[in-house]
């Protein structure tokens, strides 16, 4: 196997499409509370959920494997890097989650209401709410440095990286390029 699935390509660019949509969906302070967005509650929430599949196709050893690996570093840091991004794309709906139920905002799915995480209060929704908000912003700067870093495994060190994630790219990759 060279490159994902296709069904893991389409999980990988759909949950980046979303990521962008809940950042700019987002709204904070006191109009959390009193006009919160339904639709960035949503795609958090989906991209939560998309995360699931993603992380047992990984762990059941479905990533393709890399033809010409790089030094030991580099495989630990791109290593890294994903443990980050994953840890993200499950801490931020959670969070979320967390500081809606804090605010008093029911958080409902797809129709079915979720139980609050926590139990509301009058005043800010404290340092969680805080950090999912940093983190949201953070998010945005680890996929751009993470595209990036695709970019430059593809044109600079020219090891058919992108080829492995792109939707459009033929499934037949040949090793000579």
């Amino acid at each position: 196997m060279h490159r994902y699935s296709q069904i893991t390509i389409a999980i990988h660019w759909l949950t980046a499409v979303l990521v962008v949509v809940a950042w700019f969906t987002a709204v904070g302070g006191r109009s959390a509370r009193t006009d919160p967005s339904y639709v960035h509650f949503t795609v958090g929430l989906v991209v939560l959920l998309l995360v699931v599949p993603r992380l047992l196709a990984r762990w059941l050893g479905a990533a393709p494997r890399i033809e010409d690996p790089q030094s030991r570093w580099l495989d630990l840091a791109a290593r890294a890097g994903h443990t980050v991004l994953y840890a993200f794309l499950i801490a931020l709906p959670l969070s979320g989650w967390y500081a809606a139920s804090r605010l008093g905002v029911p958080v409902s799915f797809l129709g079915i209401d979720l139980p609050n995480l926590t139990g509301s209060v009058q005043g800010a929704p404290g340092e969680i709410a805080d950090l999912h908000e940093t983190g949201g912003t953070l998010i945005l700067w680890l996929a751009g440095l993470h595209a990036l870093i695709a970019l430059w495994h593809q044109f600079v060190l020219k090891d058919r990286t992108l080829e492995r994630m792109n939707p459009l790219a033929s499934s037949d990759l040949t090793q000579d390029g």
